[in-house]
Protein backbone atom coordinates (compact mmCIF):
# COMPACT_ATOMS: atom_id res chain seq x y z
CA UNK A 1 0.00 0.00 0.00
CA UNK A 2 2.73 2.31 0.59
CA UNK A 3 4.52 2.08 -2.75
CA UNK A 4 1.18 3.15 -4.35
CA UNK A 5 0.96 5.92 -2.33
CA UNK A 6 4.26 7.09 -3.12
CA UNK A 7 3.78 6.09 -6.91
CA UNK A 8 0.11 8.37 -7.10
CA UNK A 9 2.33 10.97 -4.79
CA UNK A 10 4.75 10.81 -7.56
CA UNK A 11 2.25 11.12 -10.37
CA UNK A 12 0.53 14.44 -9.14
CA UNK A 13 3.68 15.61 -8.63
CA UNK A 14 5.23 15.24 -12.21
CA UNK A 15 1.74 16.29 -13.37
CA UNK A 16 1.90 19.78 -11.22
CA UNK A 17 5.60 20.34 -12.17
CA UNK A 18 4.57 19.79 -16.04
CA UNK A 19 2.03 22.82 -15.79
CA UNK A 20 4.40 24.60 -13.60
CA UNK A 21 7.18 24.44 -16.21
CA UNK A 22 4.42 25.30 -18.89
CA UNK A 23 2.92 28.31 -17.22
CA UNK A 24 5.27 29.88 -14.55
CA UNK A 25 2.40 30.56 -12.35
CA UNK A 26 3.26 32.04 -8.83
CA UNK A 27 -0.36 29.95 -7.86
CA UNK A 28 1.44 26.52 -9.26
CA UNK A 29 4.42 26.75 -6.98
CA UNK A 30 2.49 26.79 -4.20
CA UNK A 31 0.00 23.91 -4.92
CA UNK A 32 3.42 22.54 -5.49
CA UNK A 33 4.51 22.95 -2.17
CA UNK A 34 1.04 22.46 -0.38
CA UNK A 35 1.38 18.67 -2.09
CA UNK A 36 5.09 18.28 -0.65
CA UNK A 37 4.26 19.06 2.74
CA UNK A 38 0.59 18.00 3.33
CA UNK A 39 -0.09 14.94 0.56
CA UNK A 40 -0.55 12.45 2.88
CA UNK A 41 -3.80 14.70 4.96
CA UNK A 42 -5.28 15.43 2.07
CA UNK A 43 -5.32 11.24 1.07
CA UNK A 44 -6.31 10.77 4.60
CA UNK A 45 -9.16 13.16 4.28
CA UNK A 46 -10.54 11.65 1.15
CA UNK A 47 -10.32 8.31 2.46
CA UNK A 48 -11.88 8.96 5.77
CA UNK A 49 -14.55 11.42 3.64
CA UNK A 50 -15.37 8.65 0.94
CA UNK A 51 -15.19 5.23 4.05
CA UNK A 52 -17.28 7.12 6.49
CA UNK A 53 -20.20 8.47 3.38
CA UNK A 54 -20.36 4.18 2.24
CA UNK A 55 -20.44 3.33 6.03
CA UNK A 56 -23.63 5.87 6.45
CA UNK A 57 -25.49 4.96 3.17
CA UNK A 58 -25.03 1.02 3.74
CA UNK A 59 -26.07 1.20 7.59
CA UNK A 60 -29.32 3.24 6.15
CA UNK A 61 -29.93 0.72 3.41
CA UNK A 62 -29.58 -2.19 5.23
CA UNK A 63 -31.23 -1.28 8.62
CA UNK A 64 -34.90 -2.51 9.49
CA UNK A 65 -37.58 -0.07 9.39
CA UNK A 66 -40.42 -1.95 11.28
CA UNK A 67 -41.13 -2.03 14.65
CA UNK A 68 -42.61 -4.95 16.55
CA UNK A 69 -44.64 -4.73 20.15
CA UNK A 70 -41.56 -6.16 21.73
CA UNK A 71 -39.80 -3.45 20.70
CA UNK A 72 -42.06 -0.81 21.74
CA UNK A 73 -41.88 -1.86 25.48
CA UNK A 74 -40.29 -0.66 28.11
CA UNK A 75 -37.58 -2.83 29.33
CA UNK A 76 -36.66 -3.13 32.96
CA UNK A 77 -33.39 -5.60 33.06
CA UNK A 78 -35.82 -8.19 30.95
CA UNK A 79 -38.63 -7.96 33.50
CA UNK A 80 -41.89 -6.94 32.62
CA UNK A 81 -42.27 -3.18 33.81
CA UNK A 82 -43.40 -2.97 37.78
CA UNK A 83 -45.27 0.33 37.15
CA UNK A 84 -45.92 2.65 34.45
CA UNK A 85 -42.74 4.49 34.34
CA UNK A 86 -43.67 8.21 33.78
CA UNK A 87 -44.17 8.01 37.47
CA UNK A 88 -42.75 11.42 39.72
CA UNK A 89 -38.80 10.76 39.79
CA UNK A 90 -37.32 12.99 43.02
CA UNK A 91 -35.32 16.33 41.46
CA UNK A 92 -32.77 15.56 44.20
CA UNK A 93 -31.28 13.16 41.89
CA UNK A 94 -31.19 15.70 38.93
CA UNK A 95 -29.79 18.58 41.22
CA UNK A 96 -27.07 16.25 42.55
CA UNK A 97 -26.06 15.19 39.14
CA UNK A 98 -26.04 18.77 37.42
CA UNK A 99 -23.69 19.41 40.89
CA UNK A 100 -21.26 17.08 39.55
CA UNK A 101 -20.99 18.40 36.50
CA UNK A 102 -20.02 21.87 37.89
CA UNK A 103 -17.57 20.74 39.94
CA UNK A 104 -16.18 18.52 37.48
CA UNK A 105 -16.05 21.19 35.67
CA UNK A 106 -14.07 23.34 38.07
CA UNK A 107 -11.72 20.98 37.71
CA UNK A 108 -11.38 20.87 34.42
CA UNK A 109 -10.35 24.59 33.92
CA UNK A 110 -8.06 24.17 37.14
CA UNK A 111 -6.08 21.59 35.63
CA UNK A 112 -4.34 23.29 32.91
CA UNK A 113 -4.25 26.61 35.19
CA UNK A 114 -2.13 24.37 37.64
CA UNK A 115 0.34 23.13 35.03
CA UNK A 116 1.36 26.76 33.71
CA UNK A 117 1.21 28.48 37.24
CA UNK A 118 5.20 29.24 36.64
CA UNK A 119 4.58 30.84 33.88
CA UNK A 120 1.19 32.73 34.19
CA UNK A 121 1.55 36.56 34.66
CA UNK A 122 -0.13 37.92 37.79
CA UNK A 123 -3.35 39.14 36.11
CA UNK A 124 -4.09 35.41 35.22
CA UNK A 125 -3.17 34.37 38.91
CA UNK A 126 -6.12 36.86 39.82
CA UNK A 127 -8.47 35.93 37.30
CA UNK A 128 -8.19 32.47 38.64
CA UNK A 129 -8.76 33.78 42.15
CA UNK A 130 -11.96 35.56 41.26
CA UNK A 131 -12.73 32.46 39.17
CA UNK A 132 -12.21 30.39 42.18
CA UNK A 133 -13.79 33.05 44.62
CA UNK A 134 -17.04 32.86 42.42
CA UNK A 135 -17.50 29.23 42.36
CA UNK A 136 -16.88 29.03 46.24
CA UNK A 137 -19.45 31.84 46.69
CA UNK A 138 -21.85 29.11 44.67
CA UNK A 139 -20.95 26.33 46.73
CA UNK A 140 -21.55 27.71 50.10
CA UNK A 141 -25.29 29.09 48.48
CA UNK A 142 -25.90 25.53 47.37
CA UNK A 143 -24.65 24.05 50.78
CA UNK A 144 -26.44 27.19 52.92
CA UNK A 145 -30.63 26.27 50.60
CA UNK A 146 -29.64 22.44 51.34
CA UNK A 147 -29.09 21.00 47.98
CA UNK A 148 -26.50 18.74 48.96
CA UNK A 149 -28.35 17.81 52.27
CA UNK A 150 -29.86 13.63 51.13
CA UNK A 151 -32.99 13.25 53.31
Amino acid sequence: MEGSVNLVYRKIVNFVSLWNCKFKSYSFQYFMMFLTNYFSILLFLLFSIILSTIIFFLSFLLSSKLDDAEKLTAYECGFNPFVDSRTEFDVKFYIIAILFIIFDLEIFFLFPFSVCLDTVQLSGYFAMLIFLFSLTVGFLYEWKKGALDWD
